[in-house]
């Protein structure tokens, strides 16, 4: 394959560039270079520049993309695959880089954007604070710079001091404090009302001069709240807001305060001067911020690809292979990114439009866009690259994205969560709807840093997607989450797979956190799932606050989904949770080591909730069934239990022969599984374990996580 030169792209036919027919040669590989040393008036014919420094690479994406577009022009059909390749370096973006129908590629030949040989391009919606001198603060050496006076100062909390993510002043410095109660002023409400206003407890706060630059973050049921300060009453312990919490606030819920300038403590930590139009930065020992990069995030996103599936017009075959994405942040008062381009695919649905008084969503984050955002792609893919340091969810495939995939790629420091496919609504036009994608091999971890109610892997009205082969972990609220109807109405998220995914550190991020939110799960589903299979997953260490730290949580609706051969252990409130729904199967699983209950059913319903066969129950505290079960209406059986220690096994309140008296588990067994080392997750069963159960088929989870 050779670099065409200029020249072909301006017209001049070539006789080697023919269509690709069988029994014809394949058309020429044309190859466009940047580089953050090119220059947009160069060619992009070279891959850097020449002796004389009049011709090389170009130096914005935007500008490879528009050579792009000339070449697929003046070739026409006899255009070949086409590489864009990026030298090593950070494209610092003024705006996102937009691909559109005319951007798109063919399956002889693709459009791939990647990383030249092993360099390391960064596309970064950031850009670098420059400027500091020493100053002290709170008794301490510091440093200030004066934001870019094109910023609005509450436009951004993040930064990145050469790769690391900064904390904005924090306090406490470690864990939570708890709200004391909401006042006697605070305005009542139902639990999904939210309030401006709670008590703190004696000594927690102080009144800060600088306390209305900053932001309380509260944790409240399956939520946060991003809550900014107007003010802290000495006298009555009141702290107020400019915004209302999305629920009810309640008595020992967690929070934390940020980026009050008395609380600039700590190396690592920076405050934003709103008034001042300033940052000021207490680095790491030794480190100069004029001889690092400081950098702060500009853009919202940094990669649009922007079809039309109502017209029938897509952004088919494009690959990105290699590059990193970075440096990104979406707030409130933002809007929706892309609005007026996403209400033609869903004028009933993109109502996020810039609203100063929202604090947070009702579930999942489920308003902030991706970083990489797409609607009406088809047949692109994410390969090898890193979306990482970012303030928003990384990658969004929303109306109309089909057979795309998201592969070997690493996901990481994340404001919110890692993909999200699909929309909120169920579509009927076979164009619109987002079907079939993959996200595989890919490591996501460390979400939640500016919306802790993110979740990992997001599918909302979707259906034939596969998620697989996936390390999802560090995440404050849910690993997968399948599903957005809430009981038996229309339901589109059919017909998915989620396989070989190792699932861990959910509700808390590391060993020794405290939670923060409740109601969660490994993986999370609503409503109607025909065809929808779980299977061989790891699951493992998820924690809720008060209540829902489960391993597999179907929730409102959920219903004709099968679970089968999922590992399930060291669970808060319980390896398997059926809200409700109906016909489900939960089939050859192990679940164990759940602290407060093993399998919990919440409501009793007259049809059948769900089947349970096959599986290996093990725990060693706490109690096997949790929940209602007043009348059954379940199918259980050939399923071993084992409760490590001994004592009486009891069915909610029926015993073992009342149990099976009542028609459960006619073929089970209460029997030692003898895995090889439980406690510290090892599972291993000995050669001749399936003699000693009563129905479970081993199954090999070696394969788990990324390939």
């Amino acid at each position: 394959m050779f670099a065409k030169s200029v020249l072909a792209w301006l017209g001049i036919a070539l006789a080697a560039c023919v269509l690709f027919v069988a029994g014809a040669p394949a058309a020429e590989e044309t190859v466009v270079y940047v580089s953050p040393e090119g220059n947009d008036a160069w060619s992009g014919t070279l891959a850097e520049p020449n002796a004389g420094k009049t011709d090389g690479p170009v130096a914005t994406p935007q500008k490879a993309r528009d050579l792009v577009r000339a070449i697929k022009t003046n070739q026409g059909q006899n255009v070949g695959p086409i590489q864009v390749c990026l030298r090593g370096g950070a494209y610092r973006l003024a705006e996102p880089l937009v691909l559109q129908p005319q951007d798109s590629g063919t399956p002889e030949a693709p459009v791939v954007w990647t990383a030249y040989q092993d360099e390391q391009p960064v596309i970064s919606g950031g850009q670098r604070i420059t400027g500091w001198t020493k100053t002290t603060i709170n008794d301490r050496e510091a440093w200030t710079a004066p934001l870019p006076a094109d910023r609005n100062p509450a436009e951004f909390r993040e930064m990145w001091l050469d790769g690391a993510r900064l904390a904005r002043a924090r306090w406490p410095k470690k864990g939570t404090l708890g709200i004391a109660g909401l006042g006697d002023d605070a305005p009542a409400g139902e639990w999904n009302r939210g309030v401006n206003q709670f008590v703190h407890a004696e000594g927690d706060l102080a009144a800060w001069p600088s306390a209305t630059d900053g932001e309380a973050i509260v944790g409240n049921r399956w939520v946060e709240s991003r809550l900014p300060i107007a003010s802290i009453d000495p006298r009555t312990r009141t702290i107020r807001f400019t915004k209302k919490s999305v629920f009810l606030l309640e008595p020992g819920d967690p929070y934390w305060i940020e980026n009050v300038r008395e609380c600039l403590t700590e190396p690592g930590e920076f405050h934003v001067d709103v008034r001042g139009k300033a940052v000021f930065l207490i680095p790491p020992a030794g480190v100069d911020p004029n001889q690092a990069q400081v950098v702060a995030p500009r853009l919202a996103q940094v990669l649009r690809l922007e079809g039309e599936p109502a017209a029938g017009r897509f952004v088919e075959h494009v690959v990105f292979r290699g590059i990193t994405f970075s440096h990104t942040e979406w707030y409130f008062d933002h809007g929706l990114v892309g609005q007026e381009a996403a209400a033609k695919l869903a004028p009933d649905i993109w109502r996020f439009a810039p609203d100063p008084t929202r604090s947070g969503f009702s579930q999942a984050a489920i308003g902030v866009p991706g970083a990489i955002w797409a609607a009406g792609a088809r047949s692109c893919a994410l390969e090898r690259c890193e979306v990482s340091h970012i303030g928003n969810y990384a990658i969004e495939l929303a109306g109309g994205c089909q057979k795309n995939r998201v592969s070997r790629c690493t996901l990481d420091d994340l404001g919110a969560g890692g993909v999200k496919i699909g929309e909120v609504v169920v579509r009927e036009a076979d164009n619109e709807k987002t079907s079939g994608n993959e996200v595989s091999d890919c490591t996501i971890a460390d979400g939640g840093h500016l919306f802790p109610s993110c979740v990992a892997v997001w599918i909302g009205q979707s259906s034939h997607n596969v998620v697989a082969h996936n390390d999802i972990n560090r995440f404050w609220y849910t690993g997968i989450s399948v599903g957005w109807t809430w009981g038996y109405g229309p339901a589109a998220a059919q017909r998915n797979v989620v396989e070989y995914n190792h699932v861990h550190h959910i509700g808390v991020k590391d060993n020794g956190d405290e939670p923060f939110l409740s109601d969660m799960g490994c993986i999370y589903t609503l409503g109607n799932h025909e065809g929808t299979v779980i299977r061989h997953n790891h699951f493992h260490d998820v924690a809720g606050r008060k209540y829902g730290g489960w391993g597999i949580y179907f929730d409102e609706g959920t219903s004709r989904i099968l679970a089968e051969n999922n590992l399930v252990h060291h669970t808060t409130h319980g390896g398997f949770h059926q809200h409700y729904g109906k016909e489900n199967v939960f089939r050859n699983n192990i679940i164990a080591f759940a602290r407060d209950a093993q399998i919990v059913r919440s409501r009793l319903e007259e049809h059948r909730s769900f089947t349970f066969e096959r599986n290996v129950v093990l725990w060693d505290r706490g109690t096997l069934l949790s929940g209602n079960w007043s009348k059954l209406n379940v199918a259980f059986d050939h399923n071993t239990y084992w409760r490590v220690g001994g004592g009486e096994i009891r069915f909610a309140d029926r015993t073992w022969d009342q149990w099976r008296e009542a028609g459960m588990d006619q073929n089970s067994k209460i029997a030692d599984p003898r895995f090889a080392n439980p406690a510290q997750g090892d599972f291993t069963l000995p050669p001749d374990a399936k003699a000693n159960l009563a129905g479970f088929e081993p199954f090999d989870l070696s394969t788990v996580g990324p390939r």
